[in-house]
C-alpha cells in the first residue's frame, strides 16, 4: 500500500492524514478524521450527501480524491455550527425540511454555499443550485422554504 500524506484544513483545524491515492475525500472524512455527518450515498456525484466545502465552494467529496484536498480549507456540516444549530439548520427544523436526514448535510452545505454567495438568491435560483442534491422524503417545498426564510441570516430581508 503506497501512502500519501496530506496536510489540510478540515472545520478550522490542520489535520495531516496519510491516505493512499485513490482514497476519495468523503473517505477520508469519515473513515480517517471520523467526521460522519458527510455521507455517502451514490459514490457517483448524483446525490449530493456527500457535499462539503472546498475553500467555500460545494464539492462533491465522493468524486474528489483526499490528495486534491492538499493545502485546502474543507468544511463539513459538524463545521458549519458549534454548540447549537445554525440559523440554516434551525429553518430546516422549523419547516420540517428533513425526515431520515441522510440527504441533510448535503443539503446545508450546499444551501450555506449559495446564501454565502448569493445572499439574494430568489426561489428559481435556490431550486436550480438545489437541484443538484436528491432527497426520497420531503418532496423539496420545505427545503425550499426553508433556504428561503434563512436568506435573511445570510445579509437579507427573509421575503418569500
Amino acid at each position: 500500500m503506497n501512502v500519501t500524506q496530506v496536510k489540510f484544513e478540515i472545520n478550522g483545524k490542520a489535520v495531516d492524514v496519510g491516505v493512499e491515492a485513490r482514497t476519495t475525500l468523503a473517505d477520508c472524512i469519515r473513515d480517517d478524521l471520523h467526521q460522519t455527518g458527510t455521507h455517502v450515498g451514490c459514490e457517483h456525484g448524483v446525490c449530493g450527501a456527500c457535499t462539503v466545502l472546498v475553500n467555500g465552494e460545494a464539492v462533491r467529496s465522493c468524486l474528489m480524491l483526499a490528495v486534491q484536498a492538499q493545502g485546502e480549507k474543507v468544511v463539513t456540516v459538524e463545521g458549519l455550527s458549534g454548540d447549537d444549530l445554525t440559523p440554516l439548520q434551525a429553518t430546516f427544523r422549523k419547516h420540517h425540511a428533513l425526515q431520515c436526514g441522510f440527504c441533510t448535510p448535503g443539503f446545508i452545505t450546499t444551501a450555506h454555499a449559495l446564501l454565502t454567495n448569493e445572499p439574494d438568491a430568489d426561489e428559481d435560483r435556490i431550486r436550480d443550485v438545489l437541484s443538484g442534491n436528491l432527497c426520497r422524503c420531503t418532496g423539496y417545498v420545505p427545503i425550499v422554504e426553508a433556504v428561503l426564510e434563512a436568506r435573511s441570516h445570510y445579509g437579507r430581508k427573509a421575503t418569500s
